[in-house]
Order: structure tokens, then sequence, then C-alpha cells
């Protein structure tokens, strides 16, 4: 789930792992555009039953972003954002979900 914050000079998003996702979980991460897909460079935190983050990004952008998401034996699962504003293809195979800082 988003929820976008729009202030004067920015957009201001919270990512939330659906609680469906969260089940088992080591860690989260938040990989995409706005961190040059680094798959460890934003952490999200555990709220409640569900992960998330909140980060500031430019406006009048778009950005393609994916979960991944460590649990149990797993070395990590990529997970889309099913709230997201649109999905668009990656090269590896899938989607990847894009978030719109258009107002």
């Amino acid at each position: 789930m988003l929820k976008k914050q729009f202030l004067k000079t920015k957009c201001k998003v919270t990512f939330v792992l659906p609680e469906t996702l969260a089940s088992d979980v080591i860690k989260v991460y938040l990989v995409g555009d706005f961190n040059q897909w680094d798959e460890q460079a934003t952490p999200m935190e555990q709220k409640a039953k569900s992960y998330q983050v909140t980060i500031d990004l430019p406006l009048d952008q778009d950005f393609q972003f994916r979960y991944l998401v460590h649990a149990g034996d797993n070395p990590g699962q990529w997970h889309n954002d099913w709230h997201a504003d649109r999905y668009v293809a990656n090269p590896f195979s899938g989607d990847n979900s894009v978030i719109s800082t258009r107002r």
C-alpha cells in the first residue's frame, strides 16, 4: 500500500508491505530507481503486523520499485505493491511497480 503526501517541494511517500507478505519475515527492503536498486539501502521497519518506510521523492516524476523480502530459509523474494499507480515490464522477468509523484 502507498500513502502519498504532496508538499510544496517534494512528495512524502509511505510504502507499506501488505500483512499477507509479512509472515515469517526476517528483513524487508524497498528497492527502486530512487536508491539505484541498492538491495540494502532502504530497510523497512516492522510496525504492528506490517513493514513500512517513508521516503521523500521529487515531484513530477515516476519511480519503479519492488519489495525484497527475506523470510525463513528464503534468500530473498521480489514482490510488487498491488496498490501501485501502474506496472512496467522489467528486464529480468515480470513487472515492476511504479509510483508517480505527479499531482
